[in-house]
């Protein structure tokens, strides 16, 4: 097959494993920058012109967009859509996931256990929404944070209510979700591909910091998920539409509560801490699907 990887940054290690996996597998493949592609729009001809020359022929793309240029790595995986290659991310899929709030509600209608949150247009009764999610300590979230920045651990009321009003004031747009105690700074990656989970880890934040992500320090080790969380992150995947995603969880007394649900999970932590070929896997889907 002739593979396309989307990907900003060839020597990042997750399009250097998928290069690696599909060469491998005896596929041609090749890194495009989606920024670089420009879209030639035309009646029943759409085309992808990239470096001086159209792409023709692709059979296969695997989108890896950075949330900072959403809008147009968007344009160009729909762009390939239309001109008949698969996607291991639904352009749709992509937009829907990389907005927090329609995530959330996503997953609310598909009856997945999630943290209690609260959204609001700039309420002033900051004391109400502190309420609604159970009262402090409580976490708050910029809409548009990733890689756990704009993510604010409010400990006592004061605190909660000092940084609500200062979003509010500088009208950046935020989610008010319960703390959940229980998990102890640690959530859960479950790395779905085509319905099933074929690798998941711990994540622990580092001491004193609440948050688990790997880029903020955390460490990683293996973990055998629960039928339980199994269920609620191929669940969480599927009502997202996505055919690869990694699904972040908690482990609270009430069941696996879902996070977030990322359209383009990393591999360098789920491959180390698994020891999984999970690059492998995505061809295989690819190749089971085209």
């Amino acid at each position: 097959m002739n593979i396309k990887i989307l990907s900003r940054n060839p020597k990042l290690y997750s399009t250097q494993r998928l290069v690696e996996a599909a060469k491998k597998r005896k596929h041609e493949v090749e890194v495009i920058d989606p920024l670089k592609c420009d879209i030639v729009i035309e009646r029943r001809k759409p085309n992808v012109y990239y470096k001086g020359a159209y792409i023709e022929n692709v059979d296969a793309i695997i989108p890896r967009i950075g949330s900072s240029v959403t809008f147009y790595g968007t344009a160009v995986v729909r762009q390939f859509e239309m001109m008949g290659a698969f996607t291991t991310t639904d352009s749709e899929a992509l937009v829907r996931s990389r907005d927090k709030l329609r995530s959330l509600q996503v997953l609310s209608r598909a009856r997945i256990g999630l943290p209690k949150t609260v959204f609001t247009n700039y309420s002033r009764d900051v004391e109400g929404v502190i309420k609604q999610v159970g009262g402090t300590p409580l976490v708050i979230k910029l809409l548009e944070g990733t890689q756990g920045l704009g993510v604010v651990l409010a400990e006592t009321k004061n605190a909660a209510q000092s940084v609500i009003e200062a979003f509010n004031g500088l009208q950046a747009r935020v989610i008010v979700q319960e703390f959940i105690k229980e998990a102890k700074g640690a959530d859960i990656r479950a790395f779905v591909v085509d319905g099933h989970v074929v690798g998941a880890m711990k994540r622990q934040g580092k001491e004193g910091e609440f948050r688990s992500n790997l880029h903020r320090g955390g460490s990683a080790e293996v973990i055998q998920l629960t039928d339980e969380e199994e269920i609620a992150a191929v669940k969480a995947a599927k009502s997202m539409g996505l055919g690869v995603a990694g699904v972040d969880l908690l482990q609270s007394a009430r069941g696996p509560l879902i996070l977030e649900v990322n359209s383009s999970p990393g591999l360098e932590g789920i491959e180390k801490a698994t020891g999984r070929d999970i690059a492998k896997t995505i061809i295989r889907y690819i190749e089971k699907h085209v």
